[in-house]
């Protein structure tokens, strides 16, 4: 695994907010602050961490629905950031998105059948003769049925719905997937099946996913590697077994340490933390988890800690100044 086909250099998102109607004064988000990421052809790379923590504004930032405040993305080596017009176009013919919630990301007024088609049409990739065609052999790859081209979002279930995104994703055949949250609106026996059609998907047409979730189990089933997100910034990174058998940042063993066993007769000691996440508003000093941290030292309150090989071994690099 050493074809390159993403990388994320410096990444930052940076939104300006107000301080309400009477209020003058302006305040800074870090949405996403310094990111180093590389995902590589045919893996799937997890994305982990807490709601708030900027996972989805990251994979927003990678399909240029948001423009970061600084860094580089490039893909095949090129920076996309420098693209605008046809360019562009090409490029989210390459990358797409899968939403988290399906029915607000299908248009209510569109047959499955259009909404399918759609990306074959802006990207002139299919004729009216044989359009019909492809898009009924779509929906029979995803699961549902040719018949239902007609049917309109409301007359699908959630699970059907997402199907019906995951067939409008892979229409143009991309390179990259970028699945935010796919399964996390949906029952938990409509997830399996899901994700399922996702792995087999990878296989079929060659995809590489980043895969978004807060779901740890989710993202073991699903991952090659992980990285783990924390008030955006990736505090950890690594393969998954490794992640899962060996953690070294202190949050990521809390998070671990929070995952069910499905067994009755073991018990996981809980690692219990204090408070909530601190605001992105107002970050803390030196190492972001330390007001949280069971294991803070001294230094963590003065320094940020740099992502870097720790663990005496090839690609696992974790952010913390006890590793």
């Amino acid at each position: 695994m050493n074809d390159l086909l993403l990388d994320i250099r410096g990444l930052k998102k940076y939104f300006t907010v107000s301080g309400g109607f009477l209020s003058s004064r302006r305040s800074v988000v870090n949405a996403v602050d310094d990111i180093h990421l590389k995902i590589y052809r045919g893996e799937t790379l997890g994305l982990v961490g807490e709601s708030g923590c900027g996972k989805s504004t990251l994979g927003r930032l990678i399909m240029r629905l948001e423009e970061p405040t600084g860094g580089e993305i490039f893909f095949h080596g090129e920076n996309i950031l420098d693209y605008s017009g046809e360019l562009l176009k090409n490029f989210r013919r390459k990358v797409q998105i899968i939403f988290q919630d399906p029915y607000a990301s299908l248009n209510p007024r569109r047959t499955a059948g259009s909404i399918i088609g759609e990306p074959l049409i802006i990207h002139k990739l299919s004729g009216r003769d044989d359009q019909k065609e492809k898009i009924s052999q779509l929906m029979e790859v995803v699961g549902l049925s040719g018949e239902q081209v007609g049917r309109y979002p409301h007359e699908f279930s959630g699970g059907q719905r997402q199907r019906i995104c995951i067939a409008r994703a892979i229409a143009i055949k991309p390179e990259l997937i970028v699945a935010d949250e796919p399964v996390s609106a949906l029952d938990v026996s409509i997830q399996a099946q899901i994700l399922n059609l996702l792995k087999d998907l990878q296989k079929d047409f060659g995809l590489t996913y980043l895969f978004i979730s807060h779901d740890l189990s989710v993202v073991r089933y699903m991952s090659d590697r992980i990285a783990v997100m924390y008030l955006g910034e990736i505090v950890e990174l690594t393969r998954n077994r490794e992640l899962y058998e060996c953690p070294l940042h202190p949050y990521t063993r809390v998070l671990l340490s929070a995952v069910p066993i499905p067994d009755p007769a073991r018990k996981r000691k809980r690692k219990i933390v204090t408070g909530d996440m601190p605001t992105p508003l107002d970050p803390p000093r030196g190492c972001a988890f330390h007001p949280r941290c069971p294991e803070k030292i001294d230094v963590c309150d003065k320094i940020e800690p740099v992502l870097k090989n720790r663990a005496g071994n090839s690609g696992h690099f974790v952010a913390c100044h006890l590793r």
